[in-house]
């Protein structure tokens, strides 16, 4: 595997043909085998790989060919990682751009496909498995549930980047919806602090951190006790805070009507 420790290339001429389209890829949450069979094809047909190498587990790279170019862009600037991408799909080359978890949510991709558009480069999304719906399968939660939420909420505190103000966690509270609060957990103090005005104190709470990845860890508590489990466990990065009465480990007491024998649907009658 050809690893580029800069974007200085060697001039080689790009094909006369069209390129293949830009292909931003959703990694998943961090277990490898949690990748897309799409995802996992377009990484194994790749000549580049421009990945986030501070989220993304380098085993991904294994599907790879190995004369691929891999190019971590943690260490580079906007300009930089849009140069990598656009240098491979001017070559002629199938160029991947690896996201963690699902690229649509934080994943800072618009501006990235803003640039490929300014210069006419196509582009596509492949979605992936964001660490929300990771961390309810680690937990074996549903995140909806009848009667008692029908709501999930994915939201971040804000901190170096600006939350709007309509968008307060305290007012998204008033819900008392099941919350997903992601890039948080180093604010969990405030956190709790403005959920506490409109969830009772024992309202459950987990904090998901490194979700599916092998240091996996789930952190359970209740608003009034989290922030204390997490302070023991020194978790301050990498984490997703769930918040809800449907995290409950004593389970939901409703059921579902999609099941229920006295509930009738274009499949099957009411018994």
């Amino acid at each position: 595997m050809n690893q580029a420790g800069s974007i200085e290339w060697d001039g080689t001429e790009a094909r006369a043909m069209m390129g293949y389209p830009v292909q931003f890829v959703g990694a998943g949450p961090g277990d490898p085998e949690l990748i897309t069979v799409k995802g996992k094809r377009l990484l194994e047909q790749a000549d580049r790989v421009v990945y986030a190498g501070s989220l993304v587990p380098v085993g991904l790279l294994d599907h790879c060919r190995p004369q691929v170019v891999a190019i971590d862009s943690a260490p580079l600037t906007l300009a930089e990682t849009h140069a990598a991408l656009v240098a491979g799909y001017r070559r002629g080359e199938r160029v991947v751009r690896l996201h963690t978890g699902d690229p649509s949510l934080y994943g800072a991709i618009q501006e990235q496909m803003r640039l490929l558009a300014a210069e006419a480069i196509p582009y596509e999304v492949v979605p992936g498995v964001s660490a929300a719906f990771a961390a309810a399968a680690a937990l074996k939660n549903q995140l909806t549930l009848p009667e008692i939420s029908q709501t999930v909420i994915l939201t971040r505190i804000s901190g170096r980047t600006p939350v709007p103000e309509r968008e307060r966690l305290q007012d998204l509270a008033r819900h008392q919806a099941t919350l997903i609060i992601y890039l948080s957990v180093q604010h969990l103090d405030q956190v709790v602090a403005e959920l506490a005005a409109h969830y009772p104190p024992e309202t459950p709470v987990v904090v998901a951190y490194r979700v599916s990845w092998p240091d996996q860890k789930l952190i359970r508590g209740t608003l009034a006790t989290i922030a204390q489990a997490v302070a023991t466990q020194a978790v301050t990065r990498q984490a997703v805070i769930l918040v809800g009465a449907v995290f409950a480990e004593a389970g939901a007491v409703t059921r579902s009507l999609l099941y229920h024998e006295q509930f009738s649907h274009g499949y099957r009658d009411a018994r």
